[in-house]
């Protein structure tokens, strides 16, 4: 075989694992590639029946860690999420955000059900049992602790980020707190092709 017929067939070749080739994603969070992190999980939910986050395989995910008397931090968060959904259109009946309640003694399934829907109906909250909320955290690598506050009572230094999983319930994605919603919606789009 002549140089060149060669060089065609390897250029042909190439071209050919090319378009075989997942498409590479451009994200705007941090692409997470640690198959030691994430992975599903089964909670309750804020009807009060166990949900497990296979449950939302072939749409993606949206998985945020916080707390229903948080001040600041977890609002804005689900502000950013009703707003990505927003934007989102038609698709965002392709995307599901779920909420884990890291402070499981106050956030019940009644507190959730008063709190994640007033963002949007279609989010979820879910809870557990101290234990059972320690090992989700420890699957996605999450720090929570309580913070004594004057007059008994407590609030609770979390990690603030949040997680994009892909239709295969695969973690993909981190994205940082304050992330401007048409980032979210951007990266989300990309999981979404």
């Amino acid at each position: 075989m002549s140089k060149i017929l060669k060089l065609l067939f390897a250029l042909f070749t190439l071209a050919v694992l090319s378009a075989c080739a997942p498409p590479r994603l451009d994200f705007k969070g941090t692409a997470i590639d640690d198959d030691s992190m994430g992975g599903s999980f089964t909670l309750t939910d804020f009807h009060g029946q166990p949900r497990s986050l296979d449950a939302y395989k072939g749409k993606v995910l949206a998985l945020f860690f916080g707390y229903t008397h948080c001040p600041d931090v977890c609002p804005t968060t689900m502000l950013e999420y009703a707003t990505v959904m927003k934007q989102l259109g038609a698709d965002a009946d392709k995307v599901q955000v779920v909420f884990v309640s890291v402070d499981p003694e106050r956030d019940t399934p009644k507190v959730l059900a008063g709190y994640v829907p007033y963002f949007d109906k279609r989010f979820m909250g879910l809870t557990g049992t101290l234990e059972q909320v320690e090992k989700v955290k420890k699957q996605y690598k999450v720090v929570a602790q309580k913070v004594p506050t004057p007059g008994g009572g407590y609030s609770v230094d979390h990690s603030s980020g949040s997680y994009l999983l892909d239709k295969e319930g695969k973690l993909r994605v981190f994205e940082a707190y304050g992330t401007p919603a048409a980032s979210l919606a951007y990266d989300i789009k990309q999981l979404l092709r």
